[in-house]
């Protein structure tokens, strides 16, 4: 998925985890009418596998289900078959998949 970062952050919400005033990780979200979708997040690899990228997937919930959404949807690369697992684990469902991504959705409970 080719992404214009710098765009991606001045015009959607946005937020950093921080160690030692060093971002370690990043969370983009974007706000539709009737869904919540997870634009970006990342971790750094000296931090993957500590439970960061698991926090930050749970605030991205719990920001979006804060703002009233029922649904979050992200896409991932297909290649990346340990993000698809993971996000599986993390209750998300994969609505659908092309050649290059995978989509996925998770309901929100209120």
């Amino acid at each position: 998925m080719d992404v214009d970062y710098e765009k991606e952050i001045a015009s959607f919400a946005v937020w950093v985890a921080e160690s030692y005033k060093e971002i370690i990780g990043g969370l983009v979200l974007v706000f539709e009418d009737d869904y919540a979708t997870i634009a970006n997040v990342a971790v750094h690899p000296d931090f993957q596998r500590n439970g960061l990228g698991q926090r930050l997937m749970n605030f991205a919930e719990s920001e979006a289900k804060r703002r009233g959404y029922l649904e979050i949807l992200l896409a991932t690369h297909t290649v990346l078959a340990e993000n698809v697992s993971f996000y599986l684990h993390l209750g998300w469902s994969e609505i659908v998949r092309d050649d290059t991504r995978v989509y996925m959705k998770k309901n929100i409970t209120v």
